[in-house]
């Protein structure tokens, strides 16, 4: 097959519509991970009967089953029983509720790392449990864990195109559309995988000097 430029030149508007419902879909579903997963780690370290397991096992659930199976489950299984959304709905509760468990724990890692003389000199000025967390804690958690979360996003972009297979037409899906219609996969594959070349990288590359800076600060 060989590669057809006049073709190619034609798809770009086509395919840069796909790519920008893949930006909405992680960037939207990227906050979901962030609040879902903050929310997780919290309780998970604060050991609220009951509930800590119940979202420690949630933790394990989705990070033992593929983001391909979650997805299928909730596009086909739940309408089954009342439960049903759109397809692009669908898809960004998903991924953002996959990654929520990846996010809640580089949370807890960061928690984690807090000195204890800070949580000593929370109990020694009565900080109520609020206080604690906002003005204390999560402060100085979050921001040792930025780099990773900035990893995941460009992740999440770049997994979004597995929910391509719920019929959630982004970048991937839009590339397949093509292909299908007229029967030529090289132009169209060929430019997605570029544009998703052309966001994660540098991506990557901005991610990778915040986490110098923030390793080296002046």
């Amino acid at each position: 097959m060989i590669w057809d430029w006049s073709f190619a030149a034609q798809i770009v508007p086509f395919l840069l519509q796909g790519l920008w419902i893949t930006v909405q879909i992680t960037l939207v579903g990227m906050a979901i991970a962030l609040v879902v997963g903050l929310f997780v780690a919290v309780v998970r370290y604060s050991q609220v009967p009951m509930i800590s397991k119940l979202f420690t096992f949630y933790v394990l659930f989705v990070r033992g089953t593929p983001l391909l199976v979650q997805a299928y489950f909730a596009f086909f299984v739940l309408p089954g029983i009342g439960v049903q959304f759109s397809p692009m709905i669908t898809g960004i509760v998903v991924i953002g509720l996959n990654y929520s468990a990846y996010t809640a724990e580089v949370y807890r890692a960061g928690i984690q790392s807090v000195a204890v003389g800070q949580w000593e000199a929370c109990t020694a000025l009565s900080l109520s449990n609020w206080q604690r967390w906002r003005f204390v804690v999560l402060p100085q958690a979050i921001r040792d864990v930025i780099p990773a979360l900035g990893n995941y996003l460009v992740q999440m972009f770049k997994d979004s195109a597995i929910l391509h297979a719920i019929t959630v037409f982004e970048l991937l899906g839009h590339a397949t559309a093509i292909g299908s219609s007229s029967y030529r996969y090289l132009e169209p594959m060929t430019i997605a995988a570029l544009l998703f070349l052309a966001v994660s990288l540098p991506a990557a590359r901005l991610i990778k000097r915040l986490e110098l800076r923030l390793a080296h600060p002046r």
